[in-house]
């Protein structure tokens, strides 16, 4: 399985990498210095084969772009056999290429950030899926990120380089180039890497500011001296209960008695925040020829990199449209040839088969069914001519069963209806803002996905009003007063729409204050209000019943429901509830499903939540960044749930 992969320059800079197991830095030193600088090892003449390297137990293979001047490493075991590496490295110096390409030509290469990770993780998913391998789980932790071969247990790490003697030897190597203008390496001059900022959605003060509970009492015991134990063993000032909130039969908080909740640092502070660091509109959507920004697709947009790229190479590596796992099913079918026409004993064990397949896929039992069954719909009555016609016969059912449920039946072009609510009417009717309202359970992503959408309002300028109706969760304000302060800066430095935030503290009525919020809104000719709620359980009555009332107040146009791409078959009875929850005629509109980056392929989820409601999904999300939002791509979803 693969190691680690590394993208570095030949002048020595780091520029992108990604570990699922601790390997010494000496490794890829080693193959800079042996390949690269002396020369000693004979690269590899075959077509279509990167050139190998080996170093202890690891076999190294790279790609170098002299275009570029890069070069692109995959570090594996040399006891494996990983076919499908020199395509790895193809795929991935193609998409860095194309998605990096004015960045890689500029005089700012060193210190650019490249959010490559998704584009790596899909290749990697796609390749490995197509050969059966299991992927590994990255490297997170400081502790598993340790180099075994710096260990004293080991003997210590290898010898350094000389200071400055490896760039010079580098940059003197054929092809090597060394960029004038960018400031000197540091003494480890193979691989460096500069580190740079993110806006990564979080209500923390940055990266880095938070200390785990354990540290903080471990301090705060250091900081005490014996003199004062005695105080600490029960002469301690007591301190007063924390006031517990209370709620009504109907499911609502009682007022406050005026006491300050927040604890947030003070106003004059938020001058000492991080700047926020702007997003590529390329890398997430595009302008239409009308000025509308839209959202990408998500896989379309790696595989149509791949196809422009080389489309004779696409074709080759695209011919398995259905991945090993759902093959087997076709296998089933493979002695039903000769103009047999197919019966429903025929399909009975194939069709469980794939009924399996889809349940790993975290697809819930009557969805699975339901596919199933229309598969078994287009399949009996047709002859078999041979396997082929059979095999690209249950693709077709398949694919066609699967957009019967996603394709949605209703427009989701939301910026058509924002345009026709908030534009004045023949009638002479005031414009009114758009209201948006995120609801549902705890945890899934509520403010993080208001905030991504509120940032692609803004690149449509429109201004927006964030209402904060969560008061509830404690830090759920200042959660959003920080997306509101990095939001702003976004949209004054990218000359986009303008976004403020209203709140009115916690322990109030979350729908009155929604409807304040609106209200406020029209009166300050805001072009769309979003409504961040409190996260509520979906089997719980007492909270649930608090949302009819909310939307008689509010009265939002559209009534988005968050759910995780991780959650599993639960989020069939997830979606019923709220869908239901709202009162008679007043249905949800809509699904953000949230966490799309973390599941690979078992994408269930999304099938499960449109069938049980026939509500359509709206957005993906696939990161926690403003620009990780993207529109739900149909092709995209099959293809992970027919591998």
């Amino acid at each position: 399985m693969l190691e680690t992969f590394e993208i570095f320059t030949t002048s020595g800079v780091v520029l992108w990498s990604k570990s699922y197991a601790p390997v010494g830095s000496h490794v890829v030193n080693s193959l800079i210095n042996d390949v690269f600088i002396e020369e000693k090892t004979q690269q590899s003449q075959v077509p279509g084969l990167s050139p190998a390297y080996k170093k202890e137990k690891y076999t190294l293979k790279w790609k170098r772009v002299k275009e570029f001047n890069l070069i692109f490493v995959a570090v594996y075991q040399s006891l494996l056999h990983l076919g499908w590496i020199d395509r790895l490295l193809e795929n991935i110096s193609t998409l860095f290429i194309d998605l990096y390409k004015d960045k890689l030509l500029g005089n700012r290469v060193r210190i650019t950030e490249y959010p490559f990770d998704r584009y790596f993780d899909q290749q990697v998913r796609e390749l490995e899926d197509n050969t059966g391998v299991v992927p590994r789980a990255v490297i997170t932790s400081e502790d598993d990120k340790k180099d075994p071969l710096v260990s004293s247990d080991n003997g210590g790490p290898p010898p350094p380089p000389i200071p400055g003697l490896l760039k010079a030897q580098l940059d003197a190597a054929p092809g090597g180039t060394s960029d004038e203008s960018t400031p000197p390496q540091s003494p480890d001059i193979s691989r460096s890497s500069t580190p740079v900022t993110s806006h990564i959605l979080t209500a923390k003060g940055g990266p880095g500011g938070r200390v785990s509970r354990r540290a903080r009492k471990a301090a705060n015991s250091a900081n005490v001296s014996s003199g004062e134990e005695s105080v600490r063993k029960g002469k301690a000032t007591p301190k007063s209960a924390k006031k517990m909130r209370r709620w009504d039969a109907d499911g609502l908080a009682d007022e406050d008695d005026g006491t300050v909740l927040d604890y947030s640092a003070p106003a004059d502070d938020a001058a000492a925040a991080p700047a926020v660091e702007a997003v590529s509109q390329d890398s997430w959507g595009r302008r239409t020829g009308k000025g509308q920004f839209v959202l990408k697709d998500l896989g379309d947009e790696v595989h149509s990199i791949l196809e422009n790229a080389d489309q004779e190479k696409s074709k080759t590596s695209s011919t398995g449209f259905v991945g090993s796992g759902f093959s087997a099913i076709g296998g089933m079918l493979r002695g039903i040839v000769g103009g047999k026409v197919l019966t429903e004993a025929d399909l009975e064990k194939p069709l469980k088969t794939m009924e399996d397949h889809l349940l790993r896929k975290n697809v819930a039992r009557e969805a699975a069914v339901r596919l199933c069954d229309g598969v078994q719909r287009e399949l009996v009555g047709k002859k078999t001519a041979n396997f082929q016609s059979v095999d690209a016969a249950l693709r077709l059912a398949m694919e066609s069963s699967l957009r019967k449920i996603l394709t949605p039946t209703s427009s989701l072009d939301l910026l058509r209806e924002i345009d026709a609510t908030t534009s004045p009417t023949s009638k002479g009717a005031a414009p009114r803002p758009y209201v948006i309202s995120i609801v549902g359970v705890n945890g899934v992503g509520k403010s993080t996905n208001l905030g991504k959408i509120c940032y692609f309002l803004l690149q449509n300028n429109y201004r927006v009003l964030i209402a904060a109706c969560d008061t509830f969760r404690s830090g759920a304000v200042e959660q959003l007063r920080v997306h509101a302060r990095n939001l702003k800066e976004l949209g004054a430095r990218e000359t986009a729409g303008d976004v403020e935030l209203y709140e009115k503290g916690y322990g109030k009525d979350a729908a009155n204050v929604a409807k304040d919020a609106v209200e406020y809104g029209a009166a300050h000719q805001f072009d769309v209000v979003l409504i961040d709620t409190a996260g509520r359980r979906h089997n719980d009555q007492r909270l649930m019943s608090s949302l009819e009332k909310f939307a008689k107040f509010a009265q939002p146009d559209k009534i988005f429901m968050v759910g995780e791409a991780l959650v599993g078959t639960d989020s069939v009875m997830q979606a019923r509830n709220f869908n239901q929850a709202f009162g008679t005629g007043r249905n949800l509109d809509g699904f953000i499903i949230s966490k799309c980056d973390t599941v690979g392929d078992m994408v269930g989820t999304l099938v499960s939540m449109v069938h049980a409601t026939g509500i359509p999904i709206v957005f993906l999300g696939v990161g926690q960044h403003y620009g990780d939002l993207r529109g739900l791509s149909v092709p995209w979803a099959v293809n992970l749930l027919m591998k």
